[in-house]
């Protein structure tokens, strides 16, 4: 009996079955968003308004913006807004209370896009004070030299250590608390030589501070 001449084709590799799951599928194009904030406006006193405005990329419309600050160990969001048609957004919040919180914004991201964050820096929130400033030498109370280059404030009952932000004609210094005073009835504050010249105060006067 004849058998018929089998002409070889192109070889076909084998692939052991258990290998077929392993080989990637196609998946749906995902596009990167990213995230560009045009105005931040976050040294406000404490029940007036933050806002931030920014654009999503590339231009996508009515997706969710999250504004985010950081509350001692979690992230709690305080506003939300919506995109445009161009991918812009503006995002509001009125603290109640005086504080320093970092802070950011979030897009959650969805099947066909890629979740984006972008970090502010701090948001702080200010009550005014009287305040006065100081120089000289000697020791401080709460422990060290006082000199023309230290940096703080003197208070008469935050706890030695205590941080806080200072906001004076529009410049912002994060200082603790070095010394005791001032003891001048109504004020609350009195700045070391150094950060009366950083923050540009003369005299007596009101700043802002976040606690």
């Amino acid at each position: 009996m004849l058998v018929p001449a089998i002409t070889p084709g192109p070889a076909t590799p084998l692939v052991p079955f258990g290998i077929l799951a392993s080989i990637p599928q196609a998946r749906t194009a995902r596009s990167h968003e990213r995230l560009h904030v045009h105005t931040v406006a976050l040294n406000v006193l404490a029940g007036h308004t933050a806002t931030v405005t920014g654009a999503l990329r590339p231009r996508l419309r009515d997706r969710r913006i999250v504004l985010r600050v950081l509350y001692g160990r979690r992230w709690h969001a305080v506003a939300h807004g919506r995109t445009g048609r161009r991918g812009r957004f503006l995002l509001r919040y009125a603290p109640r209370g005086e504080g320093s919180w970092p802070a950011q914004i979030r897009f959650a991201g969805g099947p066909s896009a890629t979740r984006a964050v972008r970090r502010l820096g701090l948001l702080n929130s200010y009550r005014p004070a009287l305040a006065s400033w100081y120089g000289g030498g000697g020791g401080m109370a709460c422990g060290g030299t006082l000199t023309s280059q230290t940096v703080g404030v003197a208070n008469k009952t935050l706890p030695c250590g205590t941080w806080l932000t200072l906001r004076y004609g529009g410049r912002t210094m994060r200082v603790q608390v070095v010394d005791r005073g001032p003891y001048v009835a109504g004020r609350e504050f009195d700045l070391t030589e150094a950060t009366k010249r950083d923050l540009g105060f003369e005299g007596v006067g009101t700043v802002w501070a976040t606690r």
